[in-house]
């Protein structure tokens, strides 16, 4: 029902902009000079559709229309560090929003002085996982630290991780023996924030050792189905990245994914620019990118890697 849905809904954009386009058409077959200004803008919404239908036309990935689980996790550099995480957080909740997605915050660390250790973020929309899977990778600040007094320049570091969030169960199969559960207290502000019962919950997968810690719902019962959502998508994503490395070691091509060079770059001193070292698409104006505006950043990402049959 959800994808005949969006189905629907698709097709129904579709014959809209089928009509829009030949109304205008036949607006310019009038050559009425009053309508001129009129006409010119309905081309120019015309051409912005078409520039995110073609956007969208390269989400094509197995899992790119489903939802998203977002996870940041401060790297070296300390507090510095962990605001980074912290302002990454903003910047992707910014980006959601402006987008109309849902954005739900599933676990979240605090860090020791400022900002973040950690956050997992479930985001909900149409092709949230196509256009996230942009942001997988290392990312780079640096400024001068807010946390130094002597105002000297920092290098920080965070990772984020973009799984897709799957829909159905057997999809990924996972048998409760394999599973421990504990339960905790929530972490909590002090006061009457902290939590007296043990809602918060980790379960570990005991196969692969995957760990995956859920707190921030009231209810040990949504904490316990939110880190299941997040064990599903990591162990789909563990075996997607199986099967890619079982193949690339046959073509011989195999190299170890590990954590090393960033994807993309945040320079706020000595100059302002943010670049994405994948593509060399880059920006100069770094406050507009921090508050979501990453559209640019994940075409250009998604054009990059179109296969030579579609580039054609």
């Amino acid at each position: 029902m959800r994808l005949l849905t969006r189905y629907q809904r698709e097709l129904g954009n579709w014959q809209v902009l089928q009509a829009r386009t030949k109304d205008a058409a036949e607006l310019a077959d009038l050559g009425d000079a009053k309508i001129k200004d009129e006409l010119a803008a309905e081309i120019d919404a015309i051409e912005s559709e078409l520039d995110r239908r073609d956007t969208e036309a390269m989400l094509s990935g197995q899992y790119d229309d489903e939802d998203a689980i977002l996870a940041i996790h401060a790297g070296a550099g300390g507090t510095d560090s962990q605001d980074w995480a912290e302002m990454l957080q903003r910047m992707y909740l910014r980006w959601a929003e402006t987008r109309g997605y849902k954005a739900e915050i599933l676990d979240y660390s605090e860090g020791e002085e400022a900002g973040i250790k950690s956050v997992t973020i479930g985001i909900e929309g149409d092709f949230a996982y196509g256009y996230l899977r942009s942001e997988k990778g290392v990312h780079r600040l640096v400024r001068l630290s807010p946390f130094d007094s002597a105002n000297r320049r920092h290098t920080s570091f965070a990772l984020v991780e973009i799984l897709p969030q799957v829909e159905t169960d057997d999809e990924i199969e996972i048998n409760a023996s394999d599973l421990r559960v504990d339960t905790y207290r929530s972490a909590g502000a002090g006061g009457q924030n902290v939590q007296k019962n043990e809602t918060a919950i980790r379960i570990t997968h005991l196969p692969t050792g995957i760990v995956v810690t859920c707190q921030n719902e009231r209810s040990q019962m949504q904490n316990k189905e939110n880190a299941m959502r997040v064990l599903r998508a990591r162990l789909l994503d563990l075996r997607r990245h199986e099967q890619e490395a079982e193949l690339a070691e046959i073509r011989g091509d195999y190299v170890k994914a590990e954590w090393g060079s960033q994807i993309r770059s945040y320079v706020l001193h000595p100059y302002q620019m943010v670049k994405d070292h994948r593509t060399d698409y880059e920006v100069g104006n770094t406050q507009a990118v921090l508050n979501g505006d990453l559209d640019g950043f994940m075409e250009s990402y998604l054009r990059s890697t179109r296969t030579p049959e579609a580039k054609a």
